[in-house]
């Protein structure tokens, strides 16, 4: 029998495979890539008694994908808190799903296992920006305010590292990440173990958040604003988590962070007001190769035509 653990190459669903690995020890054939690719399960060619684990990425979008596993006779386990549409009845398929906009897939991994590895739960939600979430749980924990803080510095790089147009954008490509990060049943060892990686990661982060900060306003109102970064590998990298940081600066505003393309498009992140945490897939749905969650959301490759369409709607939706 093969396993596969499927998985997004971004903090939640990183640390959620770090969790059900520590919990449950087994060799795996690892399948993830950079954050926007999210069509992973295509990858996957399951025969009869095999299992997939797959964590962190649409089942919407996967759908096809995983009634071919099925059918193959392997079964799967799926953990998500994407939007899912119909989900298949099959004996062969668990299904752990929750899209409310305070979940993440590593705190619905975090409630399977009873808390085991509660610190890693935490990482992979300050990651997703769900600060409120991770301190909520931290607070069943003995950890320090300190500890607390490096541990959410932690998550934010580790997402950071997810976001690039291929894994050549990377610093670290996720499954090496995954691996060395795995050598750590407690997340605070790794920081203190590892500090030549941890400082790698928290070095590029800090220098592309430094250009970041320089971004072209496209739009700004009082509902929203907008920005555009160049076509070039550190904005690709820091897009995703300049748009968390926008989002933490001014909470009730809607956010959206395109970044060129070469062939006339944008890769959009959209994040929805920390105090109104709704809508953000809605909108990125309503485009071409636009989807994710309430909260957050992206386009992978908006055309330039529809960039007006798009920022007036981002300013209407949060009216």
């Amino acid at each position: 029998m093969t396993v596969y653990d499927v998985f997004n190459g971004d903090a939640d669903g990183i640390c959620a495979l770090l969790q059900l690995r520590h919990a449950e020890p087994i060799q795996s054939q690892l399948i993830t890539g950079v954050k926007r690719d999210i069509k992973l399960l295509a990858q996957v060619d399951a025969l009869s008694g095999d299992h997939v684990n797959v964590l962190d990425i649409s089942m919407d979008k996967n759908k096809a994908d995983v009634i071919r596993v099925l059918d193959a006779g392997a079964s799967i386990f799926y953990c998500d808190h994407h939007v899912a549409g119909d989900i298949p009845s099959h004996p062969n398929l668990a299904a752990l799903i929750n899209p409310a906009a305070d979940v993440c897939t590593s705190l619905l991994i975090n409630g399977r296992l009873h808390g085991a590895l509660s610190h890693w739960a935490i990482v992979g939600a300050f990651g997703d920006n769900l600060k409120n979430s991770a301190q909520a749980l931290a607070r069943t924990t003995d950890l320090t305010r300190e500890q607390l803080a490096i541990l959410e510095n932690l998550g934010i790089y580790i997402n950071y590292n997810g976001y690039g147009g291929s894994l050549a954008d990377l610093h670290f490509e996720p499954a090496d990440l995954y691996r060395l990060l795995y050598h750590y049943r407690n997340p605070l060892d790794f920081i203190e173990d590892d500090a030549a990686h941890f400082h790698q990661l928290e070095s590029g982060y800090q220098d592309d958040m430094s250009k970041a900060k320089n971004a072209d306003t496209l739009r700004a109102t009082t509902s929203s604003a907008a920005f555009l970064l160049p076509d070039e590998k550190w904005a690709r990298r820091v897009s995703g988590v300049y748009g968390n940081d926008l989002a933490n600066q001014y909470p009730d505003r809607a956010h959206a962070v395109l970044t060129s393309r070469p062939d006339d498009t944008y890769l959009v992140s959209v994040r929805a007001p920390l105090s109104n945490k709704i809508d953000a897939d809605t909108l990125c749905m309503e485009f071409p190769t636009g989807g994710g969650r309430k909260a957050a959301a992206g386009i992978n490759a908006l055309p330039a035509e529809m960039l007006e369409p798009f920022l007036d709607r981002l300013d209407s939706i949060y009216r």
